[in-house]
Parts: structure tokens; C-alpha cells; sequence
């Protein structure tokens, strides 16, 4: 059930014209157990900013995007990103707040979710 919320989701987004040069069209594939969890919890914390699969809005990046591969923006960033907040350094969007309401383990399934989806568009 979490997983068909999650295509109409990646739906919507794929026939919304693109906002910006900033968010990419997101090939959403079949997900673990654990990444469909991290989907939902990606979805009440996350999508404001990133889009509904993370493919990015006007307010906040992409994170399907080689930047955040995992050889550039490691795990540890993305816990770092949601503790203590970062600032601005490859998109125009200013500073991410820190996500006080965002515990470790949900950025553990958020983690699950954003690579499988990475994956699944060619980033490694």
C-alpha cells in the first residue's frame, strides 16, 4: 500500500511541468520494506523542500542528483544535514534549518529510501 501511495506520488510529480532548472524528472522503483517506510517518512518531512521523491522545488535541491552521491555527500551528511542543519554551498536555495523533529532512525529509513531511489536513476 506504501509503495502505490509513493507511484502516485512519483505520478503527479513526472506530469507537473518542471518548476526550475533545479528539480529532475524521478524514476521511482520498487522499494524495500524498510525505503517505502523511509518514502513516508521522506514525505512528512522532507517533500516541502526536496519534492515528493526527491526530485527538488522551488524551495529546496534535488537530492536525485550526482551531487548527493554517496561518494560525495556520504550518509554521515545527511545525519549531519537533519542535527544540525546546513549551510548554502551548491544550490541558490540558502541555509537548511536543522530537523529537531526528525530522529536518527527515521534519517536511517530517509537514507534507505533517498539511495534506493538514487540507484534507480544511476547515481551510485
Amino acid at each position: 500500500m506504501k509503495y502505490l501511495a509513493l507511484a502516485a506520488f512519483a505520478i503527479a510529480l513526472l506530469a507537473a511541468p518542471l518548476a526550475n532548472a533545479e528539480t529532475v524528472q524521478v524514476k521511482l522503483p520498487k522499494l524495500s520494506s524498510e525505503a517505502q517506510t523511509g518514502g513516508q517518512v521522506f514525505m512528512g518531512n522532507c517533500a516541502k523542500c526536496h519534492g515528493m521523491v526527491g526530485g527538488g522545488t522551488g524551495k529546496g535541491p534535488p537530492l536525485i542528483h550526482k551531487i548527493y552521491e554517496p561518494n560525495h555527500h556520504g550518509d554521515f551528511a545527511f545525519f549531519r544535514a537533519v542535527k544540525q542543519g546546513t549551510q548554502q554551498h551548491h544550490w541558490p536555495y540558502g541555509d537548511m534549518p536543522p530537523q529537531p523533529q526528525v530522529s536518527e532512525a527515521e534519517v536511517e529509513v530517509i537514507l534507505k529510501f533517498v539511495r534506493e531511489v538514487q540507484r534507480a536513476n544511476g547515481i551510485d
